[in-house]
């Protein structure tokens, strides 16, 4: 029996029932591969089901505010996803009548879709050959055929694209691909992986070597960067500093103004500081709390955050507002700042 065989017999009794399988909408399929990209589907569904829920067609998406994209988002990260969706959206329904592409290249042309997603959307939508290569596919494949050129590589890359592309079934291209995909998320997992009861564990190079939790093969890790920030909830009557972030990853989000330092630095040294003398220059002010410390860890950066609650009669600062503080939920904020904000129940 072939490798596709299997891998489709398999997927045909163990695949999970989601509601991106059931249809071939384009417009619902882009939907959910921008979702799951770096996000485990359990958590991805809740977020899937509530744009549909939102924007039941790309004409509502394109039609919504940033801010109510944002919002609808967060908590998923790498907000660069949502701003490109929303972003080619409009696209599409400004050049495109809404229609959405039908063919991998034009696909591949839009804001935010790299040749996975092209290759998913092309085959899941349309049954067009084109292989995915995923996380998934990666474990399965450096596994079974025993590959040790590191996956995050040029040259890794290539050979991991070459080798999905050769396999893939091109009669059933998206049940095909499907089925790779879902036996690396559930069958071939990164860590105790279920070789016991596999499939494909009679020729599978990893396991007939005794080596499954040596694939894949990464190159060195990128050394990740602390940050020391400390926010400032600066408070005037009601209402507290507020305002929306204009670059980083954070971009579009809404955020308190905040004050960074190169490393861990005691309150009393903040206080000593020339960026905290040059905030408040003379100002009368009163600190309400100093948070405990929230770590906050994202893929190359680990963030030390403290929240400082102040009240000053008068202070303005370019590019932040007065907004009351029963109304800061309803904005879009960092994961970072939302669990600060229900942690002490600020409103």
């Amino acid at each position: 029996m072939t490798f596709n065989k299997m891998l489709l017999d398999w997927y045909a009794i163990n695949k999970r029932e989601l509601p991106w399988r059931n249809t071939i909408n384009p417009y619902y399929i882009w939907l959910s591969e921008i979702i799951l990209q770096q996000t485990r589907v359990k958590q991805g569904l809740s977020y899937y089901l509530k744009f549909i829920n939102a924007f039941p067609t790309i004409f509502d998406l394109a039609n919504a505010k940033e801010d109510k994209v944002l919002k609808l988002w967060q908590g998923l990260g790498y907000y660069s996803r949502a701003r490109n969706l929303h972003y080619s959206a409009k696209d599409i329904v400004s050049n495109r009548n809404g229609k959405f592409p039908d063919n991998y290249k034009e696909i591949l042309g839009l804001k935010g879709v790299g040749p996975y997603t092209a290759a998913a959307i092309s085959s899941f939508a349309f049954d067009l050959p084109y292989a995915v290569v995923d996380g998934n596919v990666i474990r399965v494949l450096s596994r079974f055929f025993g590959i040790d050129v590191p996956f995050d590589t040029a040259p890794g890359k290539k050979m991991f694209q070459e080798l999905a592309q050769e396999l893939i079934d091109r009669e059933r291209a998206a049940e095909y691909n499907q089925s790779i995909m879902e036996f690396g998320a559930i069958q071939c997992t990164p860590r105790l992986a279920k070789c016991n009861n596999c499939p494909l564990s009679a020729e599978c190079t990893a396991f007939n070597n005794n080596e499954v939790e040596s694939f894949p093969v990464k190159s060195k890790r990128m050394k990740s960067r602390k940050r020391f920030i400390n926010y400032l909830i600066i408070e005037q009557d009601d209402a507290v500093l507020f305002g929306k972030r204009k670059e980083g990853i954070w971009r579009g989000l809404y955020e308190f103004p905040f004050l960074e330092f190169s490393k861990n630095t005691l309150p009393s040294s903040v206080l000593k500081s020339d960026i905290w003398a040059e905030l408040f220059n003379d100002l009368d002010y009163e600190i309400d709390f100093i948070s405990e410390e929230f770590l906050h860890k994202l893929s190359h950066q680990q963030i030390y955050a403290k929240f400082w609650g102040i009240k000053v009669k008068r202070l303005n600062l370019a590019n932040y507002q007065l907004v009351r503080k029963s109304e800061i939920n309803n904005y879009p904020v960092s994961s970072l700042i939302d669990k600060f904000l229900q942690q002490m129940k600020f409103s």
